[in-house]
Parts: C-alpha cells; structure tokens; sequence
C-alpha cells in the first residue's frame, strides 16, 4: 500500500513535470525537475548522458540483474485553443490531472521514480543488481534511437517501458516506418503536355499499384498498416509547368520479423513493373531520414525504420511481473502495444528482454485535453514496484 505521502509525491511530481513544455529536443527544464526532486538520498548516481536522457541509478548490496525503466520526458506539440485549460498549468479535477503529458508519458515516470524510491527504502538497499529509470528525451521523432546511448552505458538484463497499458503487461509492439516514395518527370509548358512527363500522374499509377498490395498481419499484434500521409510535387505551385517530381510519404506499421529491405520490397517490384510498362516511367522508394539538435547540442538522426518486437507469454521476465501484479489487486492481462515505443531499440535492436507496464489508456496519448486518472498513478506506483522486486529477484 502507499503512504500518503508516496500518493502526494507522485501526483505532485506529475504535476511540476507537466508544468514544464518539453517538446522533443526542449526537455532540459523537465530534466531539471527531475535532477532536482529526485531524491539524492535514495539513488546513487543522477547522470545526464550527451543526448540530454536523465539516468537515476540506485545500487543494491551485491551482484545481480539491472532493471531498466524507461520513459520519455518529451511531448508532442499542442494547440492551446482547442484545450479547456492551460496544457502546461496542470490542473486537478474529478480525481484526474490535466495537462500535456500526463498520459504521455510523465505521470508513469513520475510513478517510475517515486516506486523506485519507494523499493529502495522498504528493502533498506538489500536486494541484488540495480534499478535505474531513464527518463528518455526524443522519443516522439525517433522512437528508441536516443536510448541507444542508455543502453550502451548501462547495458540492462531487463527493460520495463512505462508507456500507457491501461496497468496491463504488455510483451511486445509494432513497429514503425516512414516510407519515401518518388516519381520523376520531365517539366514543360503545360500549354504542350506532349512534350514532357507529368511526375505527378506518374504518381497515380503507383499509388494505386500500392494500394493493391496485400497487408501484411499477425494474429497477436494484427495488421502491418501501409498507409499514405502526405504528398506534394515540385515545383510547388506549379504555375503553367508540368510538375518534374513529386513525393509520398506512408506510415508503415511493422510486425515481428520484418526487416528493412522486406518492408521495401513489394514496392520496389512494383517499381520495376511500372518501368517495364512505360519506359518513361521514374521512381524511387527509401526510408525517411530525420536531423534534429538535442538540447544539450547534440545532434541526433536516424533513418527512420524502427522495429516491431515480441517475447514469449511464458518468458520468466513476462509471467513473474504479471504474477506479481496480480497479487496486489491490480487485474492484469497480457497484450502489446499498437504504437511504437523506445522498446524498438531495447527490444526490437538490441534484443534485451522487455516488456511494457504502466498507467493511462493509449487512445489518450497526443489528444486534446489530455489527462491521467490520479487512481492509475497510484496504481502505477505500486505497479512498478512489484515489478522491480519480481525482476530483481528472478536473477
């Protein structure tokens, strides 16, 4: 049970974490907070790594496993008119927070935070390992890839990714790609179309050859999204000229098992069938590419290919967690994320066991109104806690 002070600590850490605007790449005054009000009698080392991830380490008496908590301090952007409150001024109303980034994701990392700080005074530091929670920064633009430095230094047994389960345990997600595709042409007068190639009809055709393509789909996490999100031709407008290129993104949902150049594949047949048909035909399909500045100044990028991933339901690091949240009132059910997390480096890339816990529903991540059930972050908190103690020792 929590004390009522641990239920005052975490809602109010929540709270001074929403306060703070924490776009991707602007995290340093949530970083701070959590610099400052963890608890410097607890955890043994608050480190900040060069991509600006804030790492709380917490050192048992003797040798054994490292359990990771992961979650990411940044938030996506808000339009503050279409909020009933201030998005950055939390609010507690009707037994809920309110704010950007309850849900997504500080109330878990606050009861991150707050359960480690919780074990590590009930067991007096007498237990084998280490728990470190990583309050990651970039999540929402390159999902796992600033992790990739977490990993390196701390090299964990196990991760827990605190994203929204609605307290449910989750073994695996989709992945997520961003898919490029181009078409080229030739630019003339469109007062003599004849002369030239029309990038963007040229676009048509394998759009709707890719629209015909069969889905791919998986009986646990289900199916492997192609879907189109934005397009645009050059030169834009176009003002009495044939278009010479244009651009398509789609947003690919992964599963297990499928690989870089698998994702790509059926569109490239594609590719080359339509050349076969019109020797006029051009284009090209790769994966988006993006460039950003921490706020320390570090530059991060990445090709943005993230993978899907999914454990075994009888792993150890799967059913002693979901065991023990079970024996403390908390009904939880096996399942995975739709979305993509930073498990798609820790899990999906490195291979470390992972699996995912914590409060909230997904369906209330990047809305408007945003907010976290004071019920669940209390939960949570004891939630994380249970894990920690399963997982340390299952060593």
């Amino acid at each position: 049970m929590l004390s009522d002070q641990e239920k005052t600590r975490v809602v109010s850490l929540c709270m001074k974490l929403v306060n703070k605007q924490s776009y991707s790449g602007k995290e340093q005054q949530a970083a701070e907070v959590i610099h400052t009000l963890a608890d410097p009698q607890v955890f043994d080392r608050i480190n900040v790594d060069v991509f600006g991830n804030v790492l709380l380490e917490i050192d048992g008496n003797r040798a054994g496993q490292t359990v990771l908590l992961d979650g990411h301090i940044d938030t996506v952007p808000v339009n503050p008119a279409n909020w009933a409150t201030d998005p950055f001024a939390a609010v507690q109303k009707d037994g809920k927070i309110f704010g950007r980034g309850t849900s997504d994701m500080k109330g878990s990392v606050s009861a991150m935070i707050v359960a480690a700080e919780k074990y590590a005074r009930e067991t007096r530091k007498k237990f084998p390992g280490k728990i470190v929670i990583a309050c990651s920064v970039h999540e929402e633009t390159f999902e796992g890839v600033s992790c990739r430095k977490i990993s390196a230094r701390i090299d964990p047994d196990v991760v827990v990714i605190g994203e929204a389960t609605n307290l449910n345990l989750n073994r695996g997600q989709r992945g997520r790609a961003e898919i490029v595709v181009e078409t080229y042409g030739k630019s003339v007068h469109s007062a003599n179309p004849e002369k030239g190639v029309n990038a963007v009809v040229q676009m048509m055709k394998l759009l709707t050859a890719i629209e015909q393509l069969p889905v791919t789909e998986d009986a646990f996490m289900g199916k492997g999204i192609l879907v189109l999100t934005d397009i645009v031709s050059a030169p834009y407008p176009g003002k009495s000229v044939l278009p010479s290129s244009c651009r398509a993104t789609f947003d690919r949902r992964t599963l297990v098992g499928e690989t870089k150049t698998s994702v790509l594949e059926p569109i490239q047949r594609l590719i080359e069938q339509l050349k076969r048909e019109d020797m006029n035909f051009a284009a090209t399909v790769s994966y988006a590419k993006g460039t950003d500045v921490c706020y320390t100044g570090e530059i991060i990028e990445a090709e943005r290919f993230f993978p899907a991933w999914a454990f075994d339901p009888g792993d150890n690091f799967v059913t002693g967690p979901l065991r023990a949240l079970q024996s403390i009132g908390i009904p939880a059910k096996m399942s995975h994320y739709s979305f993509c997390t930073n498990g798609s480096h820790f899990a999906g890339e490195a291979g470390i066991p992972t699996i995912g816990f914590g409060p909230s529903r997904e369906n209330l991540a990047h809305t408007d109104n945003e907010f976290i059930e004071i019920d669940h972050l209390h939960k949570a908190v004891e939630g994380f806690a249970v894990i920690i103690g399963s997982l340390l020792m299952n060593d």
